[in-house]
């Protein structure tokens, strides 16, 4: 079952499926070792690389187990990263969160309008029960956005991350239906 991509507006930000036009932005971003510090794979070294990845990103919409977003800023159009909910699993009603922001984006709620967005999409569209979320121990930032929408950590993950040889804990986090509550944040537009 192929599952279309949203195109999603909030009050600052615009959540669409990415275009060929994205690679170059995203290479960027993924290219960034401050960026990728805490993420479980290395910086991209390939400006391919970029490419595939929207290839992955229309391929995980085909299949059906979920969906990837390039976010943009609502008043100039810039880009500021991207949000996916994944791994749906439509008998276990979950998925899994993730998100990536260039580095002049943060510190500026984006990350936390945007998750909030796609979630709301993601229980409204999928029939979630659950949505479940990581985030390295070192990471207060993307902490503090997964406890905004409503996330609770759920335990660690020790040492589950060896990147470019440095070990990782991660935090597991979890965000329950009957514990979602879509009015935390201002409305989609």
């Amino acid at each position: 079952m192929t599952l279309a991509t949203p195109t999603l507006h909030t009050t600052r930000l615009r959540l669409r499926p990415f275009t060929g036009a994205d690679a170059e932005r995203l290479f960027a971003m993924h290219s960034s070792a401050h960026v990728m510090r805490y993420w479980d794979s290395p910086t991209w070294d390939d400006p391919a690389r970029a490419e595939r990845f929207i290839v992955k990103c229309r391929e995980v919409a085909e299949e059906g187990t979920g969906t990837r977003v390039a976010i943009d800023r609502a008043s100039d159009g810039a880009f500021v990263g991207w949000c996916g909910v994944t791994a749906w699993n439509p008998e276990y009603r979950s998925a899994s969160l993730g998100y990536c922001l260039g580095e002049a984006m943060w510190g500026r709620g984006y990350a936390t309008e945007a998750a909030h967005a796609l979630v709301r999409w993601a229980f409204d569209t999928l029939d979630l029960n659950r949505v479940q979320a990581e985030a390295d121990t070192r990471n207060a930032g993307s902490a503090r956005v997964l406890e905004k929408i409503g996330f609770v950590r759920e335990g660690t993950l020790r040492e589950d991350c060896v990147v470019d040889g440095e070990v990782s804990d991660s935090w597991v986090y979890g965000l329950i239906r009957r514990e979602w509550r879509p009015e935390r944040l201002s409305p989609l537009t």
